[in-house]
């Protein structure tokens, strides 16, 4: 999709058909349209310094989400997930790196389109839709991360 950039380091193999089957589904279901959107799969050292240089934060996370648009159904924006830290999310909750990346997409997407999770009741809501989506939808996430 001509809207859907995806960017990864040096070592980092995804597959862009896959990212591409994934979102058009979480387009047709939550309605959103696509202005531009951008995917960054990253290593560790990559995500702690865009963490240093935007959030203040100094240790990795999985995904940083920028949002560029004014409206929440018109996405324009760019998200950031760290592949390692992916790799070992999938490891503690028992579940394939192709699942927790896919799950990391859909976090961002909610992201943008105003889901939140910085408070205890808001990070509830938010994980209820993304599990729902994630479970939903694992199927179109097999294949996304080349070996």
């Amino acid at each position: 999709m001509k809207n859907i950039k995806l960017f990864s380091e040096k070592g980092i193999r995804l597959e862009k058909k896959t990212v591409d089957t994934l979102v058009l589904k979480l387009q047709a279901e939550l309605e959103f349209e696509i202005e531009s959107l951008e995917f960054n799969f990253v290593g560790t050292e990559t995500i702690i310094e865009i963490n240093k240089t935007h959030l203040d934060h100094h240790h990795p996370t999985d995904i940083i989400t920028f949002n560029y648009s004014d409206e929440k159904h018109s996405l324009d924006a760019e998200i950031f997930i760290s592949v390692p830290e992916a790799i070992d999310n999938s490891k503690k909750y028992a579940v394939t790196p192709d699942n927790e990346l896919g799950r990391l997409i859909i976090h961002g997407i909610l992201h943008l389109l105003g889901y939140d999770d910085t408070t205890a009741s808001k990070k509830r809501k938010m994980k209820v839709v993304e599990n729902e989506l994630t479970e939903k939808y694992k199927r179109y996430t097999k294949g996304l991360l080349k070996k």
